[in-house]
């Protein structure tokens, strides 16, 4: 089959471009800047904001599938500047899905759990978003804009995607292992709970999405909810760092520019049931993370 990616220079854009490569399809990758990733497939350079840009890209690569995980995701960037966000989040989806609908190519698309509140999670997929804040905002928005123009598109909702080796800006993960092994202290939410989710395993489970033409909502995350102390705590353990660097802290005390769910995980039964590529408890997550790690490091 032939796959058009998205954000292929990201972490999660990039570890779906290898996983269909090994399957043996055709792939595209379309991504901002110079190529950062490894492969054999093609790149090409593409503001997604642009809609013409997109339109040709997309023609050009005439894929049957596109996988769309390109978005700006700096919860507090996207407060500070709203038109960027907007661009970003609405209108490169827009551009992404018009292109998709005239070729008539399947769509999977990327959201997140933030487009809920967090007031009553874990949330499966037939519960009713009220996104706060304007990442939030703009990423149900995106949504909407994908189920607009291919109402068989597959929306997939991730969270708190974390992986080695980076792809770009550090992760939540990454940015963890980077404190922690040089005896930094970091401060962690404990009273924000969330489904960390290893980027390997979220490709997979968009990869099949793609694959099988599926359709509707599924959340592509971590089997587990935790609060992030105690995901601090569980990678503490795993890499051999000291858990004592991690002080708990409050959402509210940090004061941050965007409000942020506190209980925003996401519910895993649907893909457990209907997939094969099956969401990682976290330990499992923890260990594969840890393994990237170190072979990164030639350890």
């Amino acid at each position: 089959m032939r796959f058009l990616v998205t954000g292929s220079n990201g972490l999660v854009g990039s570890r779906v471009c290898t996983l269909l490569e090994k399957g043996g399809h055709e792939v595209v990758g379309l991504g901002r800047g110079p190529r950062r990733t490894d492969g054999a497939y093609r790149y090409v350079e593409c503001d997604l904001t642009r809609e013409q840009y997109v339109a040709a890209a997309v023609e050009a690569a005439a894929p049957e599938v596109i996988i769309h995980p390109a978005s700006m995701t700096e919860v507090d960037a996207c407060e500070r500047e709203p038109e960027q966000a907007y661009a970003a989040n609405v209108t490169a989806v827009a551009a992404v899905a018009r292109g998709a609908r005239k070729l008539g190519a399947h769509l999977v698309h990327v959201s997140t759990d933030y487009v809920f509140d967090g007031e009553h999670g874990p949330y499966d997929e037939q519960a009713l978003p009220n996104p706060r804040g304007v990442y939030a905002v703009t990423k149900h928005m995106g949504e909407q804009a994908a189920r607009t123009f291919v109402p068989g598109a597959a929306i997939a909702r991730t969270a708190v995607v974390y992986g080695w080796p980076m792809a770009g800006r550090p992760n939540f993960g990454a940015w963890l292992v980077g404190a922690l092994e040089k005896g930094q202290p970091v401060k962690l939410f404990e009273d924000q709970f969330v489904s960390a989710s290893l980027a390997d395993s979220v490709a997979a489970m968009l990869v099949e999405l793609g694959e099988r033409k599926l359709g509707g909502i599924w959340n592509t995350c971590g089997a587990d909810v935790v609060d992030r102390v105690s995901f601090g705590r569980a990678l503490c353990e795993v890499f051999g760092f000291d858990p004592g660097l991690i002080t708990p802290t409050r959402l509210a005390d940090m004061k941050l520019a965007s409000p942020r769910p506190l209980r925003s995980g996401l519910k895993v039964d649907k893909v457990r049931a209907q997939l094969r590529a099956q969401p990682l408890q976290l330990a499992d997550s923890l260990a594969r993370f840890h393994s990237a790690w170190k072979a990164g490091r030639g350890a």
